[in-house]
């Protein structure tokens, strides 16, 4: 009898490394996208570690609830207050929404 597999057959190399694995553990993985002739830093935040913490999407406006796994954006130039966070549809749909998401007058801006 052979040892029970933890891995399903062809789950080789993931394409993420060590060190990326490890900060999956604490926030997600980090990568860098183009969008609108610019780049942008794209991290992936797991629901667990967004306890506590309530945000407004950009995209479509809506709350993202705390707990939820969600997409933080931000312009590879720009500081940490320039960071947006998204529900991971909205970031994957953003070159397929309007340019101008209407709001309320006295709806917050983010």
């Amino acid at each position: 009898m052979s040892p029970r597999r933890n891995r399903a057959k062809g789950a080789g190399f993931s394409g993420q490394s060590a060190e990326d694995d490890r900060s999956g553990r604490y926030g997600g993985w980090q990568s860098t996208e183009s969008w609108h002739d610019e780049e942008w830093n794209v991290r992936h935040v797991a629901g667990a570690s967004a306890q506590g913490k309530a945000y407004r999407c950009p995209g479509c406006d809506q709350l993202i609830p705390d707990g939820v796994p969600h997409v933080v954006a931000w312009p590879e130039h720009a500081g940490v207050d320039d960071r947006r966070h998204w529900h991971k549809a909205c970031w994957n749909a953003k070159d397929r929404r309007t340019t101008r998401v209407r709001r309320s007058r006295n709806a917050p801006r983010f």
